[in-house]
């Protein structure tokens, strides 16, 4: 009950083997978690498994590495057709163009529930200047068989954070000599 992991040592291959001696164990869920009872896995499961069309063990659709396959997947489709919205619906994006699309994400509520994610992340709005959107993450603990969210979300503090990450990005920009990209690289 006082052992806590943070997003790489939170998913059912970190603790299945040991079933109920995992009993407890609490680990950091950054927008992602097992989510059985989601509508995108209940869809996915009528949609493909019931069919058995489904490519891999049905079991594992919505536990913690299926969702976080999901939502990176979801990402990048949303992200290409923001892009298609600026740039062409229905075309093949350039790598400039989807790199806008992934810079201009605004995944509202009301967008997250008509892609069947409700519950499973929350909103994520991203900018030239923040890619990452969201500082979200919640706990979920094992109960010797399966994942469950013990605590409510909470928010990074990004007053410690972004002075954090902006000195390591300095660091390597200068380590690799690059330049920072100008609010004016930002609007093409």
């Amino acid at each position: 009950e006082k052992m806590y992991g943070v997003w790489w040592s939170g998913a059912e291959p970190d603790v299945k083997d040991v079933g109920a001696a995992a009993k407890g164990y609490n680990a950091l869920a950054m927008q992602h978690g097992a989510e059985p009872n989601a509508k995108i896995v209940k869809d996915i499961l009528a949609t493909l498994h019931a069919k058995n069309q489904g490519t891999g063990p049905k079991e594992e659709v919505g536990q913690v590495l299926y969702m976080r396959g999901m939502i990176a997947s979801m990402l990048a489709v949303e992200g290409v057709k923001r892009a298609q919205e600026r740039y062409g619906k229905g075309k093949v994006m350039t790598p400039e163009q989807a790199r806008w699309g992934f810079e201009n994400l605004a995944l509202d509520q009301k967008k997250l529930d008509a892609l069947g994610f409700a519950g499973v992340m929350r909103p994520v709005s991203t900018s030239c200047a923040d890619h990452m959107g969201a500082s979200w993450a919640r706990i979920h603990t094992w109960d010797g068989a399966k994942w469950g969210f013990s605590s409510d979300w909470y928010e990074a503090d990004d007053s410690i954070l972004k002075p954090l990450v902006r000195a390591s990005a300095e660091k390597y920009l200068a380590e690799k000599k690059i330049q920072r990209r100008t609010p004016a690289d930002c609007q093409s």
